[in-house]
């Protein structure tokens, strides 16, 4: 971990490349064959709503773990626990790291994650950074 000067401007940037991410992704078709690159995605996007909390604080982190652990803080009314999140950091790292291929259940699941928790810790993230 670094400290560096708080960036608001570049936690935004951020925040709104996480949004665009996401909406690009979830207008993927979950196939078999598609499921690995929705959950990188999904799971690439919610790191980045950390990364951005990082970025607004002054903090660079080195690793995936610290921006989850941040966002896994946040208080966001969300229709599934956000600790869901950890789960899609450990799938995404057996795909990237052991070949995993996702099922088409867990593909959903992520889905369903997405759908369920980014928007408002997006905005809650969002409200952070303009602080």
């Amino acid at each position: 971990m670094r400290y560096r000067r708080p960036d608001k401007k570049n936690a935004l940037s951020i925040i709104e490349a996480a949004k665009r991410e996401m909406a690009f992704t979830l207008t993927l078709e979950p196939t078999q064959d598609s499921g690995s690159t929705i959950v990188r995605n999904i799971y690439e996007c919610f790191r980045m709503l950390g990364d951005a909390i990082l970025a607004s604080k002054g903090i660079e982190s080195g690793d995936h773990i610290m921006p989850i652990t941040v966002l896994l803080n946040i208080k966001a009314d969300t229709n599934r626990p956000i600790q869901v999140i950890d789960s899609l950091r450990r799938l995404r790292h057996n795909i990237n790291y052991y070949g995993y291929r996702p099922n088409l259940d867990e593909t959903n699941d992520a889905i369903s994650i997405a759908e369920s928790c980014f928007e408002p810790l997006s905005s809650a993230v969002l409200e952070m950074a303009k602080d």
